[in-house]
Formats: C-alpha cells, sequence, structure tokens
C-alpha cells in the first residue's frame, strides 16, 4: 500500500512530543512492514522512512487549509493525525489522539483504546507502539521510583510526590524542573533520548496515578518495555495497558501507598515481554494496516483488538 500520514507538528519531536513520536514509529513500522510512507508535515520534518512533504508552519493552521493539493496521486489511503476542517476527497481515516470535550467523532476516527473508543461511541482503536531498539532493559534495578510526565495535576504528579514519601521510596521527578527541599525527591527537569530510557531502566517503580481518562499513556509501556513494573489508577486505558504481571492498580493515593511494596513482585523480564506482545511499533502498524484495509474494502473500521 501507499499511505500518506499527517502531522501538524514537525517531526522528529523535540523533547518529550508522545504524538510525533507515535506517527514516527508508525512511519517505521509500515516501511519495515513493506508498504511505501509518505509524510505530509510542517518544514523541517525528517523522517528516514517516509517520503517527507514540506508544509508551510503558517498554512497548516489555517482554517480553509485544504491537504488534499499536496497529496501525491498514487497514495491508497490518507492516516491524519490532526484534526482537518476540509477533508479531501480520498479514503482518509484520523486518530484521536486526546479526548474530546463534548460530542462523538467522525465515523472515520481510530481510537487509542477500547476505553478511549468507548467514551466517544466508536469501536475502533489501535494500541501505540514503540520502537524496542530505543529502550534500555535492565532487570538490576536501582534504588528509586520515578515519575514521567507533565507536571499537570490530572498527570498525579502531587500523588506520585505523597505516596513515594508515604511508602518511604526516593522518587526522581522528570518532566519538569522545581528545587528539591528533601534528599528523598529528585526533580530531573525535561528529559528525552538517551536520559529517559536510562531513567526508565534504573527505575523500581512508575508512578502514574492518573487523576483522568487516560486515552492511552506512552509512559506506560516505556516503562514496562524497559523491565520497569507500573504503579497506578484504574482510570482510562491503564487497565487494558497494565497487566496483573506488569504492575499494580488502585483507586486511592491510600491503596497505591499500600501496594507499592507487591509491585516488587513483578518480574522485568514479565514486564518486557507484555509491551512487546501488544506495544510494539511493528504491531502497531500491523493493526493500522489491518484498519486500513477493512475501511478500503467496507467503507466501515472494525472493532480494535483488545489484549489478553
Amino acid at each position: 500500500m501507499h499511505v500518506a500520514l499527517y502531522s501538524n507538528s514537525r517531526l522528529p519531536a523535540r523533547g518529550y512530543g508522545g504524538t510525533q513520536r507515535v506517527v514516527g514509529w508508525l512511519a517505521r513500522g509500515l516501511a519495515e512492514l513493506g508498504h511505501r510512507v509518505t509524510l505530509l508535515a510542517p518544514a523541517g520534518s525528517r523522517v528516514r522512512e517516509a517520503e517527507v512533504t514540506e508544509l508551510h508552519p503558517r498554512s497548516v493552521r489555517k482554517p480553509d487549509f485544504d491537504l488534499g493539493h499536496f497529496l501525491p496521486d498514487s497514495i491508497d489511503l490518507l492516516h491524519t493525525h490532526a484534526r482537518l476542517a476540509t477533508v479531501p476527497h480520498c479514503p482518509t481515516v484520523f486518530t484521536l489522539h486526546g479526548n474530546r470535550a463534548e460530542g462523538t467523532a467522525p465515523p472515520y476516527t481510530i481510537f487509542l483504546s477500547a476505553n478511549h473508543a468507548g467514551r466517544h461511541g466508536g469501536r475502533a482503536f489501535v494500541y501505540n507502539g514503540v520502537d524496542p531498539a530505543e529502550y534500555v532493559f535492565r532487570p538490576i534495578k536501582a534504588e528509586y521510583d520515578l515519575f514521567l510526565g507533565r507536571l499537570h495535576g490530572v498527570k498525579g504528579y502531587r500523588w506520585a510526590i505523597q505516596g513515594a514519601k508515604r511508602a518511604g521510596k526516593r522518587l526522581i521527578v522528570a518532566g519538569g524542573w522545581r528545587p528539591s527541599l528533601r534528599p528523598s525527591l529528585r526533580f530531573a527537569g525535561s528529559v528525552d533520548g538517551s536520559c529517559k530510557a536510562e531513567l526508565l531502566a534504573g527505575a523500581e517503580c512508575l508512578w502514574m496515578p492518573a487523576l483522568w481518562d487516560e486515552p492511552f499513556g506512552l509512559t506506560l509501556v516505556e516503562a514496562m518495555m524497559s523491565g520497569t513494573p507500573v504503579l497506578g489508577t484504574r482510570r482510562g486505558a491503564l487497565p487494558e495497558i497494565v497487566s496483573p504481571g506488569a504492575g499494580r492498580l488502585g483507586d486511592t493515593l491510600e491503596e497505591l501507598v499500600d501496594l507499592r511494596p507487591s509491585v516488587a513482585g513483578c518480574a522485568p523480564e514479565a514486564c518486557r515481554a507484555r509491551a512487546q506482545r501488544w506495544f510494539t511499533h511493528l504491531t502497531m502498524a500491523e493493526e493500522y494496516v489491518r484498519m486500513y484495509r477493512h475501511y478500503l474494502s467496507t467503507g466501515e473500521l472494525p472493532p480494535g483488538q483488545v489484549t489478553e
């Protein structure tokens, strides 16, 4: 197939850039499966596995922007990762990477988890996948827990700080910078690349006490790929992503503190195996190809595949 991917942000991502990184991994996975990929993205984008059509950054923000003018005639399908005011006259699917404030999504929308789809009146979803080669698996852990993400209230970083303190664990918070006022707490600032991979690989546990309905939770997979179990809430997609062998989930801060000792029973090898089974860039690409082919043959999207 010849698939066109559209992103309204430049690739590769600078800093965390979760959505941009997923688009890059999808392009890599599709190419490795033998498909031709064209990436339409703002000028300066570079993805080795795709033919890049550069768009003017101001153009993509205009209300009347029409992506159809830039599409190659040979594409079989357009896969957008940002909303388009004008949908081109070609087979098109759209991945919603966040939560809509209200209303249902268009019928050609692909979500990130069964929970994400169900909350928006859909059924088609594909789990995000990462390239295992970008992560370090380390079965022997250092003596710290980790919080990785935006320092936003809904991400639950305050719960992570309070919970780790009450559990008697040293915590590294990566995702912003603040001065540390106690020896057991370190703010590492924003991290990416090898620095992030090392933090994930060394952590005994990733705290993800989400206080909103996570559409997916990419850091969950990044931790498991590193052999690091997860301690989180049962919000959004977390119960789909985190199996009992790869972490523990609770509903309150008190429950998470009580569960923290049992996280040691999650084998790093089991965490890595789950991530490799369900959440690689190749698995993601295979599932998207299944969606594409079904949509091209029937005009509808099939249900997503739920993890075991």
